[in-house]
This record gives C-alpha cells, sequence and structure tokens, in this order.
C-alpha cells in the first residue's frame, strides 16, 4: 500500500484565507467592499448574497464571533494585502534607532562629519538620538552643552524635528529627532552632489563616444595613376606565336 504524499511545506494558519464554501462557520458577519456593516446572516445566505454581486465571499477574521466576511472579489483583496504588506515593510526601518554622540568642546570637523551622519540617517527614515556627555568640571558650564546640542538641532530642521526639547538627564544631555515626512523634508546635499557626479560622468561618455579618435588610423589615399594594362597572350602580326617541344620538332621534320 502506498504512503499518501506528504507537501514538504505546509500553508500557515495566518497566510490560508477561507473563501466561499470552505468557510466552516454556519452564520458569519457580513460588510461590503465598503466595509460597510450588513450584518450577520447564515453562511448559505451570504454566498448566495455574494454571487449576486458577482463578487467572492472572503473570511478575514477567522477568530471573531462570528467570523467576519467581506464581499470582494479574492484577486482584489489579495492585492490589498500585498499592497498592505509592501508600505508595512517600507516604513518597518523607521523605527530604527542611530545614535550621535557630542561633546561641549567638539571640533569644529568632527561637527560637520556627525551633521553629515544625522543628514544620512533622517533621510533615511531612522530616528536619531543625540547625546552629550558631560566630563569632569564640564559640568559647571551646562549652557555650552546646550548650546551644542541646539546648534546641531538647529542644522538638521531641514530633514528632522525633535520629539520633545533637549533635557539634562544625568551627566548628558539627550534628545530624540524623527524624519519629517518626504514631501516635506529637504533633499540629502550628499545625494545631489552624487546625482551630479553620475550626470557628469555620463555626459563625459557620450562625448567620448561621439568624438573621433585622433589615433586611428586615416584612410589612405586611393591611387589616381592608370592601372597598367592586362597582358594579351593572344597571338597577333606583331606577336607571333612561339611553339616549343613538339611543335619545334614538327618544323624541323618538314625542312628537312
Amino acid at each position: 500500500m502506498s504512503r499518501p504524499y506528504s507537501p514538504r511545506s505546509s500553508p500557515s494558519a495566518a497566510s490560508f484565507t477561507r473563501v466561499n464554501g470552505k468557510i466552516r462557520a454556519r452564520e458569519v458577519r457580513v460588510i461590503d467592499a465598503d466595509k460597510k456593516m450588513l450584518g450577520v446572516m447564515p453562511l448559505g445566505e451570504a454566498i448566495n448574497l455574494a454571487r449576486a454581486r458577482a463578487v467572492d465571499l472572503v473570511e478575514i477574521a477567522p477568530n471573531a464571533t462570528p467570523p467576519v466576511c467581506r464581499l470582494i472579489a479574492f484577486g482584489k483583496y489579495r492585492y490589498e494585502m500585498a499592497k498592505q504588506e509592501k508600505e508595512a515593510r517600507k516604513h518597518q526601518h523607521a523605527n530604527r534607532v542611530k545614535e550621535i554622540q557630542l561633546s561641549p568642546n567638539i571640533d569644529p570637523h568632527d561637527f560637520g562629519v556627525k551633521l553629515q551622519h544625522g543628514v544620512d540617517f533622517l533621510c533615511e527614515d531612522m530616528k536619531v538620538k543625540i547625546t552629550l556627555r558631560f566630563r569632569g568640571r564640564e559640568m559647571a558650564h551646562k549652557e555650552l552643552g546646550f548650546q551644542q546640542v541646539e546648534k546641531f538641532v538647529n542644522s538638521l530642521t531641514p530633514y528632522g524635528h525633535p520629539d520633545a526639547p533637549p533635557k539634562l538627564i544625568g551627566k548628558g544631555i539627550n534628545v530624540m529627532l524623527s524624519p519629517l515626512p518626504r514631501v516635506k523634508r529637504a533633499k540629502n546635499p550628499r545625494q545631489a552632489e552624487r546625482d551630479l557626479e553620475l550626470a557628469a560622468q555620463r555626459a563625459a561618455g557620450i562625448q567620448d563616444e561621439e568624438a573621433p579618435d585622433d589615433d586611428s588610423p586615416s584612410p589612405e589615399p586611393e591611387d589616381s595613376s592608370p592601372s597598367p594594362e592586362p597582358e594579351n597572350d593572344s597571338p597577333s602580326p606583331d606577336n607571333p606565336p612561339e611553339f616549343g617541344g613538339n611543335g619545334a620538332a614538327a618544323g624541323q621534320a618538314e625542312a628537312g
């Protein structure tokens, strides 16, 4: 007796969606395509209603009591779910937090480097946590630390906004920045420079293809002198035919 075939991977309960006759509940709560509540009705009546509207009865909340079903074409429902998952994955990394540490006496060059890092993080839809630590006697001049933090936050205003004013916690100042929406956010200057470089490289490549190559050999000029006439081997009065071999022996025999 042969064993029944067992699939390598069974679909999970979350990815399995019951449609029409595969729904097991006796009664279902029905909503239409616009998510308007139609009430609780027997399963057969709900399926007939879906057929009358030329759509499917899709179970969207199987764990509810009774289960919630929606009158919608199954292909359209799958498209909506895929679109929602894509949007969720797109904004998933927005919860990531990058930390940038400052000091009250930070060098201007280091300040610019850390500022560019903050711009890059915010333009990638990441949150930025700014932390400034006081060491030793620096606690006596807390205003210098707040000035550095405010200067850093003001420089990032086109790309993000602080969730709350900077606060002194222990021996440091902390503030969290969230990225602005893309429609309101300024463009990353580093990305603009890269775009200009790529455009310049493409333009240079096109010019190289159009420009002639000076090292290529120039075509040789055609020779205008008349070409020599081919030799004519046909017999003529001025050029009698020459005989050799058997022809010469025949001539001697006639002379003898």
